[in-house]
């Protein structure tokens, strides 16, 4: 925007304020607008004249004249306060005094606070820096390729018997696929299913196996927490389970290939209530239940790897054929109690409090469910972003993403802070996993001091995690001498950054 039109645009929104604050002042009067407006008009033309010939004149009105609160505040009350000064001098000089004093000043200081709200707001959109680079936006199919390159670069070669044998339940693609996720080694006990049921799972020949592949989508199961676990207890100590899933990104991709985009718009709408809403909602689960079956829910990748996770397993290598995601996991402990709360709008999840305690904190769900269990799947993956985050994060939901720029998903923590757990500035309770990755003597710190709804992170905003420990070291440091002036402080800094530099955690 050059000069002219940007002091055409402030002149124009100047006189607007103004003219909003005189009728404002106006209406206040016990007589109104008819009888004020025309009684004041002299008044308001002479203010209005010289609040646009001090504001030229002083730099209020000029591009680069205003580049922070100091300026915007120096500016505006300068030139409000000397516009009004001399329009007072001439009405007093004229010995035109009837007017209403509430009128007269009630406008001129009513227009200077809208100019310091509105230029404030202003600065705060034009110097609101990017804190962080933008995440790097990769497809499903992307972020599995990069994540798995160098095991698909190893993988093994096919097996041919074993590949003819996987075609018998699915298509030649998959066989293939599931077929180069598996060694001789890994194969030396094992079981090729295609099933739903957790019963013919329990009742395969005695012993336990090395391997079992499902050739049947997970989708398909109907008790998936139950099949799962049965598995786990089918395979020996380190037993491999090969399966797939059609995961929601893959689902949405095949409708789209398969129909025109309004067919698939009307599709899609109905599709998300009834295949994802509804199986989510206590109310709703039973009905849906009942019509579908249970079966065939849309998972997203997140979930379902979740879900592998929480029945004892690690996520060895992932893989795509067609549609459906193929997944490579390994026994690795017995299986975790499935809370049956997976789907609930509020979670509480563990964290490390003080003395090292756990307690709950509560949020709303901003994930995809049963994302707890592969946090040190993502972490190993992808490592952490610039501002301490996983990075590639794909266990967070668009709605999540939403509700964490406007801070929905932390209203939940307001009763933690009743319940005593946090107090309202404090280092922010972590997950047993992430606490793992803090060095010994900041761990130890740590859990000396009650967590907070607030972190240093919004005060100092550094960059990856060890920054971001030398942050809250530095506000140890401090709060030791100063706790109240130093939670005082931290959190005025906090507030700035967050309202006027656009600071977020995620």
């Amino acid at each position: 925007m050059n000069k002219g039109r940007f002091r055409v645009y402030t002149l124009s929104a100047d006189i607007l304020i103004l003219t909003l604050s005189y009728v404002f002042m106006t209406m206040l009067k016990p007589a109104g607008l008819k009888a004020y407006i025309p009684s004041h008009l002299t008044f308001f033309i002479v203010l209005a004249l010289l609040w646009l010939i001090v504001s030229v004149v002083s730099g209020k009105i000029g591009r680069g004249h205003i580049i922070n609160l100091r300026t915007l505040f120096t500016h505006v009350l300068a030139s409000n306060l000397t516009a009004t000064g001399i329009a007072a001098l001439l009405l007093f000089a004229s010995r035109d005094l009837g007017y209403s004093r509430q009128v007269v000043f009630g406008t001129a200081l009513t227009a200077t606070l809208l100019e310091l709200v509105f230029g404030t707001l202003y600065l705060a959109f034009r110097r609101a820096p990017l804190l962080q680079p933008a995440p790097e936006l990769l497809t499903e199919r992307e972020m599995v390729a990069r994540a798995h390159a160098a095991a698909n670069d190893t993988e093994v070669t096919p097996d041919p018997q074993l590949t003819i044998r996987l075609q018998e339940g699915c298509s030649r693609e998959r066989a293939e696929a599931l077929s180069a996720m598996i060694s001789t080694d890994e194969t030396s006990r094992l079981a090729i299913v295609s099933t739903g049921e957790a019963f013919n799972i329990q009742n395969l020949e005695k012993g336990d196996y090395t391997c079992i592949i499902n050739l049947k989508p997970i989708n398909s199961i109907r008790k998936l927490d139950k099949f799962l676990d049965t598995v786990n207890g089918r395979l020996s100590g380190d037993g491999i389970f090969l399966c797939s899933v059609e995961t929601l990104e893959q689902r949405a991709q095949r409708l789209r290939q398969k129909y025109s985009p309004v067919i698939y718009f009307l599709i899609a709408i109905p599709d998300f209530f009834i295949n994802r809403v509804t199986p989510r909602l206590r109310l709703t689960r039973g009905l849906w239940e009942f019509f579908t079956g249970g079966a065939n829910p849309p998972f997203s990748r997140a979930e379902a790897l979740g879900r592998l996770c929480r029945a004892g397993f690690s996520i060895r290598q992932e893989r795509f054929a067609g549609n459906m995601l193929c997944v490579k996991a390994q026994r690795k402990t017995e299986p975790a109690h499935a809370n049956g709360n997976g789907y609930g709008f509020i979670i509480a999840l563990p964290r490390v409090g003080r003395d090292g305690h756990l307690f709950n904190v509560y949020k709303l769900r901003t994930m995809h469910p049963y994302s707890e269990y592969i946090q040190d799947y993502i972490y190993d993956l992808h490592d952490l972003a610039e501002g301490g985050k996983l990075k590639h994060d794909f266990r967070v939901t668009t709605w999540g993403r939403f509700a964490r720029r406007v801070w929905l998903d932390e209203l939940p923590m307001l009763y933690n802070i009743l319940r005593g757990d946090i107090k309202i500035f404090g280092v922010r309770p972590l997950s047993n996993h992430y606490f793992s990755l803090y060095n010994d003597d900041i761990r130890d710190r740590r859990i000396q001091y009650k967590p907070g709804l607030l972190p240093p992170y919004y005060a100092d905003m550094p960059a990856g995690l060890d920054a971001i420990q030398l942050s809250e070291k530095k506000y140890f440091d401090s709060w030791d001498k100063n706790p109240v002036g130093t939670d005082i402080r931290y959190f005025a800094r906090s507030v700035y950054n967050i309202v006027f530099r656009s600071a977020r955690s995620a």
